[in-house]
């Protein structure tokens, strides 16, 4: 199902070293916050054009239990993840990577 998705390298390096943050508060976290990233992505192939526009082609999909969001944009059959963003810290430092 997630075939059509591709990240950023930036993106990706922000996935992991969350990932890695919340491991080093609390053994397991990282594996939680993967879990519901992994289901925002599903949601996200499954519907989208249901999250909260942020440009023309650029959506924002916030997670349910982390103060973070998934940045990115519909691409004819893909969907290119541009930032997991911190949505308590500079909101809008990806809009660079547009």
């Amino acid at each position: 199902m997630r075939d059509n998705i591709q990240f950023l390298e930036v993106a990706q390096s922000e996935l992991d070293a969350t990932i890695d943050y919340y491991d080093h508060e609390l053994s397991g976290l990282g594996k939680i916050f993967l879990t519901e990233v992994l289901h925002a992505l599903d949601r996200i192939v499954n519907h989208p054009d249901a999250w909260h526009p942020c440009s023309l082609r650029t959506r924002r999909c916030q997670l349910r239990r982390f103060p973070y969001g998934i940045i990115y944009q519909i691409r004819e059959q893909d969907i290119l993840v541009i930032a997991i963003a911190n949505l308590h810290r500079r909101p809008s430092y990806w809009n660079d990577r547009l």
